[in-house]
């Protein structure tokens, strides 16, 4: 070879080792850093509750067609489906959800939600994402402009989900059942991440195996005999039962269920009366039941039944109603594909960022993207900084929790790390393009 030829050959190949690494996610993040914490800020001030997600479905649907995707609306109401083909390869499911939370924000940041909406029962709440969805579209879209830009690392079929209602465990449902393994390509695997509130951020944390629970909410009215509060010996007093049913309801999972099944129950919402003298006819409670097991599950169901009934009994009562409201199963982590995925994460991120951690109580309904055997794969990701965290635990404080109105996670970092371990996850899955493929 002359000396002309080595030198132009040396420099085609720096060249494209300079192209290579400009391709590397966290690289392409920090390019295009400004208009995702744009998107990311947008998405967080403009809040929309669960069913009501218009506008940001709207939005996703937008971001995802200019990354490049084929986009289609209305799946599951609201719901939006992009895919992104390159080739024959398998076909990979990732899943934002879109909903926020009926959370009047407190973190006084510059962009905070001033979002008011009517709630079920037509009252004017705030809304918040205070469950991190703002990230997990955010990280999407990201996701979906970083692939799309980079077809030659791999081939195949991505399915870029936006779902509605996560948070009444219904949107994923919605989905199935308007034929998303049917009218588009059924999953090889289905991934999503998801914010957590006490990780550090740049790292992640996976659980293998039952990684969230099932969760069933139940209503319950308590009924009585109203009348006057100065006496009470003519009426049956619904919220003297109540609260006795309050506390009975305690004892279903510390005497009747296997102290080695978790389980929760929780009365999250209780309301009866109109004014101080007056005992009322019905007392409702709002409860959310957790478990692992659909038998712990259906346990918990029946002791409330049975407990319902035998207070009303004892208390000359008419019988209460207990209704069964939304539900869905156990969020489970496909072992087999959970072992294929962390060494990607580690790869990507460095093994002291990819913490194993303990099963959740918390539920999803990303579980049901398993439906037909898919495996599936959430993994935790990282929002809050270093120091924040060790200012908590120096004052003895909790860091505030997902659902809180002072949930603030640090988004740049935070998305900055979803991509690289998103599409290190997706890539790692998927086989390289052809040479012809990726022309």
């Amino acid at each position: 070879m002359t000396r002309s030829r080595f030198g132009l050959a040396l420099i085609l190949a720096l060249a494209a080792t300079v192209g290579a690494r400009a391709d590397e996610p966290g690289e392409w993040f920090d390019k295009h850093e400004g208009e995702l914490i744009d998107l990311y800020r947008h998405l967080h001030s403009h809040p929309e509750l669960s069913y009501k997600e218009v506008a940001t479905a709207a939005r996703f649907a937008e971001e995802l067609k200019k990354a490049g995707a084929e986009v289609t609306t209305g799946v599951g109401k609201l719901g939006v489906v992009g895919v992104l083909k390159n080739g024959q390869g398998p076909t990979i499911l990732v899943r934002s959800d879109l909903d926020a939370l009926p959370v009047t924000e407190a973190t006084g940041l510059p962009f905070a939600s001033k979002a008011t909406a009517p709630d079920d029962a037509g009252h004017p709440v705030g809304v918040m994402h205070a469950c991190g969805h703002d990230i997990h579209m955010t990280n999407l879209v990201a996701t979906a402009r970083w692939l799309s830009e980079n077809r030659s690392k791999w081939a195949g079929t991505v399915l870029l989900i936006g779902q509605p209602a996560e948070e009444k465990i219904g949107g994923a449902r919605l989905m199935l059942a308007d034929g998303l393994y049917t009218r588009f390509p059924k999953p090889d695997f289905a991934l999503a991440l998801h914010v957590s509130h006490d990780l550090e951020v740049g790292k992640v944390a996976y659980t293998s195996g039952p990684a969230m629970a099932g969760s069933t909410s139940v209503n319950v009215v308590v009924k009585g005999r109203g009348g006057h509060g100065a006496k009470p010996d003519s009426t049956v007093d619904p919220i003297v039962l109540a609260s006795l049913l309050v506390l009975d309801l305690q004892t279903i999972v510390s005497r009747e269920v296997n102290p080695l099944h978790p389980a929760v129950v929780t009365v999250g919402s209780i309301h009866g009366g109109t004014k101080h003298n007056i005992i009322p006819n019905d007392v409702r409670l709002q409860l959310t039941l957790r478990a692992f097991r659909p038998e712990v599950g259906d346990q918990l169901v029946e002791g409330i039944r049975r407990r319902a009934k035998g207070l009303a009994e004892a208390h000359r009562a008419p019988a209460a109603e207990v209704t069964i409201g939304e539900s869905t199963p156990p969020t489970i982590n496909t072992p087999g594909l959970v072992a294929k995925v962390v060494p990607m994460l580690a790869k990507e991120l460095g093994t002291s960022n990819v913490e194993e951690v303990e099963p959740t109580m918390g539920a999803e309904d990303f579980g049901l993207f398993g439906q037909g055997g898919v495996p599936t794969f959430m993994f935790r990701l990282g929002t809050i900084p270093a120091d924040r965290i060790a200012a908590a635990k120096t004052k003895g404080e909790p860091l505030p929790s997902l659902h809180s109105a002072l949930y603030r996670p640090d988004a740049s970092p935070s998305l900055r790390a979803g991509l690289r371990s998103m599409t290190a996850a997706v890539v790692g899955l998927l086989p390289p393009a052809s040479e012809k493929a990726g022309r």
